[in-house]
């Protein structure tokens, strides 16, 4: 029999390394989704417009009950809020003292909080795919099966098994990048930090 040349089987062990690290990417994803019933991390997050102008930074707490529920606290450079309760979700903007709502489940929400706190059937919603490794971590990428959810795309950034990064790609063009820190998994967190009342003369449009 011909013998393999060396280049070849170097090849074929690159291919199978690489569908090894596909599927524990996707494995780490599947884990911090069975595994993980409540989040809270402080978050840092830049935003860039298609049209590559001067990025958009913030920073602030997001806490995550699953299934459904979330609190996406932005407290610096201004203050904004959303609040999922499992059946709509609340956005305040204090300095305009508005407030607009939105059902549950019709939208993403806008968030990377609102995706976390979905289910962990996550392959029903979405295509996965290994994104390969980047600044340090492992990355997936997660394609929506409707055009409905508010994004293009999605990748989700680990290092071990730890959630650490997030990319956001909207139906816009507009990109979300999202540094975790502090992210502690499963926490004890209370129930009211799900519930939103809307303040004094504060406008409320949408539902």
């Amino acid at each position: 029999m011909r013998p393999v040349p060396l280049l070849q089987r170097f090849a074929a062990a690159c291919l199978l390394s690489a569908g090894i690290a596909h599927a524990q990417a996707i494995d780490k994803l599947h884990q911090f989704l069975d595994t993980t019933r409540t989040v809270r991390a402080d978050f840092t997050q830049t935003v860039v417009a298609r049209n590559g102008r001067k990025p958009q930074m913030s920073s602030g707490v997001m806490i995550i009950s699953r299934p459904g529920k979330f609190r996406w606290q932005i407290d610096k450079p201004y203050a904004q809020l959303l609040v999922g309760d499992g059946e709509k979700i609340w956005i305040h903007d204090p300095d305009l003292r508005q407030v607009t709502v939105r059902k549950a489940g019709a939208a993403l929400g806008g968030t990377p909080a609102a995706l976390l706190a979905g289910d962990s059937r996550i392959d029903k919603d979405f295509t996965l795919r290994e994104a390969g490794e980047r600044d340090g971590l492992e990355w997936v990428e997660a394609i929506p099966r409707t055009p409905d959810s508010g994004f293009a795309k999605v990748l989700l950034g680990f290092s071990g098994n730890d959630l650490r990064a997030m990319e956001l790609l909207d139906s816009l063009g507009q990109t979300s990048s999202l540094v975790f820190a502090h992210l502690e998994r499963n926490p004890q967190v209370a129930a009211s930090l799900f519930r939103f009342t809307p303040p004094a003369h504060t406008d409320v449009l949408g539902e």
